[in-house]
């Protein structure tokens, strides 16, 4: 993974903004804040500005060559777009002479997949048997581990792009909301709330913290990684990282080690957030070992995938107090059944895999839907294309 961009160290708040700016100014219309059934907007003045914007403000990767020299690409006929009619009209401009067919649901996806060169926001097995002409397929998730799983995405060199970084600040947030309901008692003094007590008692004083000071360490120092180590830092925590690819990090963590090293920066910290892709090595990766190594007061938090953690071995060292609690957005299996122990802990924060969920989250998300489709269809370099060797 590439560096953290510098856009984000020297103008950030300007560049971030931007993406956002652009779009409400009429950059390329209003179309994603329209409900079902409006009129399209007239075509903008300035069709890639917002796109422009956020590639600067998150540092979105664009592929080193044309879309146009990869083996197999033509000028696209037909694309498969999940979403409803009012949406697919609001793309049109992107890919003028290009059939857009809405899809709002996988089966309606699969039905009309015959002739078409492109997919936006499926991936199945079914799609690309069905599929003969793809070439393309855009995620509208970050993950990737499902679609690089099916053989015939390799087998045939079918492009693959996600939405790589695109929730970051959301997901971010949502670690530093767990954190904070860790350190300040929320997690229990809510269900004291739940029966009418006033139990001040609920949380142990020692039990309570400051941020400031604390050691944070982020397992996957990625899009996701970065954003929760840029607001863990500006909390006044000192942030260490792990990461595959590289040492390379932003100055705003303190240090950055290789996946070998994760043992050692694990014996420091207060806080563990898994923000890791699923691949074969992070499979299962946090095991009993793993926390076994942990501070018994330190919190881990899993907003990466469920499958990345072994849960009984997570239940096990919760149980047995060797951490402090757990704050988990996604689990393994999901969705957690209503008798997993998991439920049952009183050290333990659940939530439905909505780390990423926001506003403005999905108008970046239609923002980079709509300049992929325009990069493709004028065989321009691509955006977020994922490494199918590597899974993410």
């Amino acid at each position: 993974m590439s560096e953290y961009p510098a856009v984000r160290r020297v103008g950030a708040r300007q560049a971030k903004t931007g993406w956002l700016a652009a779009l409400l100014t009429g950059a390329w219309g209003l179309w994603a804040a329209a409900p079902a059934g409006a009129q399209e907007v007239a075509a903008p003045e300035c069709p890639t500005c917002a796109a422009e914007a956020l590639i600067a403000a998150i540092g979105l990767e664009e592929a080193p060559s044309p879309v146009r020299e990869r083996p197999g690409w033509s000028a696209p006929r037909k694309i498969v777009v999940r979403g409803d009619e009012a949406f697919v009209r609001s793309l049109a401009p992107a890919a003028p002479g290009v059939e857009l067919v809405a899809a709002p649901d996988h089966a309606s996806a699969v039905k009309a997949v015959d002739g078409a060169d492109a997919v936006i926001g499926y991936c199945s097995a079914e799609l690309l048997e069905r599929g003969e002409r793809l070439r393309w397929i855009q995620l509208l998730s970050a993950g990737a581990e499902r679609c690089v799983a099916i053989p015939a995405i390799a087998e045939r060199g079918i492009l693959l792009t996600n939405a790589q970084r695109i929730y970051g600040p959301e997901i971010a947030e949502h670690v530093i909301a767990m954190m904070f309901a860790f350190s300040r008692g929320l997690y229990a003094y809510l269900p004291e709330q739940l029966q009418g007590r006033w139990n001040r008692g609920a949380v142990p004083r020692e039990r309570m913290w400051e941020l400031d000071g604390k050691t944070m360490l982020v397992v996957g120092l990625g899009g996701i990684g970065t954003e929760v180590a840029h607001r863990a830092h500006a909390l006044g925590m000192r942030v260490v990282a792990t990461r595959r690819s590289s040492r390379s990090g932003p100055e705003f963590v303190d240090y950055v080690g290789l996946a070998d090293e994760l043992v050692a920066l694990l014996a420091e910290a207060d806080v563990v957030v898994n923000a890791t892709p699923l691949t074969a090595e992070t499979e299962g990766m946090f095991d009993a070992a793993f926390f076994a190594g942990m501070k018994p007061t330190a919190y881990f938090i899993n907003v990466g995938r469920g499958r990345s953690v072994v849960t009984d071995d997570l239940v096990a060292a919760l149980e047995a107090g060797k951490l402090a609690g757990a704050g988990l957005d996604v689990t393994d299996p999901e969705p957690l059944p209503p008798s997993h122990p998991l439920w049952r802990l009183p050290n333990v924060i659940i939530t439905p895999h909505v780390a990423a969920s926001s506003i403005e989250a999905r108008e970046r998300q239609r923002i980079v839907i709509r300049e992929n489709l325009r990069r493709y269809a004028a065989g321009e370099p691509m955006l977020s294309v994922v490494s199918v060797t590597r899974g993410y």
